[in-house]
């Protein structure tokens, strides 16, 4: 576990800085007292994990934090972790990723249900698989995170469940919260079997009323005697299955707690599941999960050292999110792969497609996006290794590899297989829900760039406009008017320090420079993404003054602005990836996707140079240089005809 708790951090109990803002904010917003504890209930539980964490491992010092807010960009903690240096680890992954591809190939990795099969997961099972990043002294593979996540990419090209499994098991599972929050007992009689995958788990914290709200919560836990009684219902639980080992999220004495609760071996009385149709996830089983007065043993509750269960909840989130990318680059490998012999086929007007602009395009767009999620999740797999929080960063990972699936899929994959993709067979028409579905998971994408906007700010709110919002809210006044002299006197020590840092921010006119290392046109990326962070702060607060206490309704704007800072943070992490690759096509791909963002940040339209880059990248692509998607499947061509 690299979270170290800090002295002096808060009880639950306790009010939070942070927390304090948000109230007022709200309260000066108008909000109902419903919406007030809600949200306050929330902050509560994420600064209690962020005090989990060493100050120098907090949000405010992460690398994003930092970028936007401090006069020199750490360029530094935007560098791409060395996958290159080997690890007891490698050899175990190698096994397991050769069980998927052989089951793949030879038609056994699903059951007659279409499910991963049993003798999948029991074959992983025997090569590691259920156990990469648990510690050897407790059966695991102990991997570093970085690898992981390339070993899930690895295995997403061939199906993306097999990764996502990997994910619920290791990073939203039972895995995460036992070894992070559990006891030495707890660890020593759940982690070996955790590991060695005689128990499979899942999380349990969605249910019917309680989405993103997750202070909306109604299962409840009741002690009774030496044991606790669970009673509520769970949705969308992946991995619910009888004998399943699953964390539960359960209200006790009103506050949530978590429990580790060994699923029974057949539904009776007090388990059963909750069955529906589900058009995402079709390999692997989706329930919910309804409880009444189960019994799960007392010394079963994992009780983190502050906090409650929300502590919990959030604390494995991150590396979901991050896992959730590196499966997406995955999946765009397969996509990637199977346009190309589609390509070199079909013929319109006596041509190959492959030689069109607009395909080559759609080529070089693919790899882009795809490197792109590479370099984001393993950037974020390094930050969370090295022991950061890491709440920013994965969100930008989460957000960008979700949206870079959804665009492959059906503006790149679809449309140029054409009507063909609807066809059954085709890794379009039978997965495209699954292509979908990372928008949601994990926090759905527009929900997660509004926090990450908030987590953004907070330190400078706390700073600056706290002190103002506590002096408006004393004098009765809901709104600050510049232009009312009585107010600005009120408020003329609060403004003056505010003055000064804007002052200091106008003043302030460079960021720094691309490392001398980093080859063009690479480095001009890298050199236009720092001037971007220059104007940032200035943005951000400005969008705060503007707004004040009605800023929380203003979520479009919020939106836009987080997406841009969150696309240069895309850009600055994918150039000095690629700068670090030996691979000319990484590279070239890297450089078509930050002209995109460029381009996008800066509202101009494409050029004939865009263009040309686009189709030398493409060429590379279907020359065969492009070695990433070397070991990826290949799906037969449907309907075939006979070409002149």
């Amino acid at each position: 576990m690299h979270a170290e708790q800090t002295g002096g951090t808060p009880s639950p109990s306790q009010d939070t800085a942070g927390g304090k803002f948000t109230e007022t904010a709200l309260r000066l917003g108008g909000k109902s007292e419903e919406e007030v504890r809600s949200v306050r209930t929330v902050d509560v539980a994420d600064e209690q994990v962020e005090s989990l964490f060493a100050p120098q491992y907090q949000t405010a010092a992460s690398p994003v934090h930092r970028a936007v807010w401090d006069k020199v960009v750490p360029l530094d903690l935007f560098e791409p972790p060395d996958l290159s240096q080997p690890h007891p680890c490698d050899e175990a992954m190698e096994r397991c990723f050769q069980v998927v591809k052989r089951r793949f190939e030879n038609g056994t990795l699903y059951d007659d249900k279409g499910k991963i099969s049993e003798e999948t997961l029991a074959e992983l099972a025997e090569h590691g698989f259920w156990g990469m990043v648990i510690p050897r002294a407790y059966g695991g593979q102990e991997a570093p995170f970085p690898k992981f996540v390339h070993f899930l990419t690895r295995c997403a090209a061939f199906e993306a469940m097999i990764s996502g499994l990997a994910s619920v098991h290791q990073c939203i599972g039972a895995v995460d919260p036992v070894l992070t929050f559990g006891s030495e007992e707890q660890k020593q009689r759940f982690l070996p079997l955790l590991a060695s995958g005689a128990k499979l788990s899942a999380f349990a914290l969605t249910e019917p009323p309680a989405g993103s709200d997750l202070t909306a919560l109604r299962t409840t836990a009741v002690r009774v005697g030496d044991h606790f009684e669970l009673t509520g219902e769970k949705l969308f639980i992946t991995n619910a299955l009888p004998g399943r080992l699953v964390c539960v999220v359960a209200k006790l004495d009103g506050v949530p707690a978590v429990f580790v609760v060994d699923l029974p071996p057949e539904e009776n009385e007090q388990f059963q599941l909750v069955r529906y149709g589900l058009h995402a996830l079709r390999r692997v089983y989706n329930h919910g999960i309804r409880f009444d007065r189960l019994p799960v043993p007392a010394e079963n509750q994992l009780v983190p050292p502050i906090g409650d269960g929300l502590t919990i909840a959030y604390h494995g989130l991150n590396r979901g999110r991050v896992s959730l990318c590196a499966t997406a680059a995955g999946v765009m490998r397969t996509m990637l792969a199977n346009m190309l012999p589609w390509c070199d086929y079909r013929r319109t007007y006596g041509a190959k497609i492959k030689t069109r602009e607009l395909v080559k395009w759609r080529i070089a767009r693919m790899a882009a996006l795809l490197v792109g999620s590479e370099a984001l999740s393993q950037w974020g797999a390094k930050l969370l290794q090295e022991g950061y929080r890491g709440e920013l960063e994965c969100m930008v990972a989460k957000v960008f590899g979700s949206e870079a699936q959804k665009e492959a899929a059906i503006d790149l994959l679809m449309k140029t297989h054409g009507g063909r993709s609807f066809l059954v067979g085709h890794p379009f028409g039978d997965n495209v829900h699954d292509f979908l579905a990372p928008l949601i998971y994990e926090g759905e994408g527009q929900m997660l760039t509004l926090a990450f906007f908030k987590t953004l700010v907070k330190q400078h709110a706390l700073r600056f406009f706290e002190p103002i919002a506590r002096r408006l809210q004393e004098a009765g006044i809901k709104r600050l008017n510049p232009a009312n002299p009585r107010q600005l006197w009120l408020l003329r020590q609060e403004i003056g320090a505010y003055s000064r840092w804007l002052i200091e921010q106008m003043t302030t006119w460079s960021k720094g420079t691309a490392p001398t290392d980093v080859p063009a046109p690479l480095s001009s990326h890298i050199d236009f993404a720092l001037e971007m962070f220059r104007i940032y702060p200035r943005e951000l607060s400005g969008l705060m003054r503007r707004y004040q206490a009605a800023l929380a309704d203003r979520q479009c704007s919020i939106v836009e602005m987080s997406l841009r800072i969150q696309h240069t943070v895309a850009m600055l992490v994918t150039a000095l990836w690629a700068a670090r690759s030996k691979d000319p096509v990484c590279k070239a791909a890297a450089d078509v996707l930050c002209q995109d963002i460029r381009r996008e940040l800066l509202g101009e339209r494409p050029t004939g140079r865009y263009y040309r880059a686009c189709v030398r990248l493409a060429d590379m692509i279907l020359d065969g240089q492009f070695h990433r998607i070397d070991e990826c499947p290949r799906y037969p061509i449907l309907m075939p005809y006979d070409n002149p």
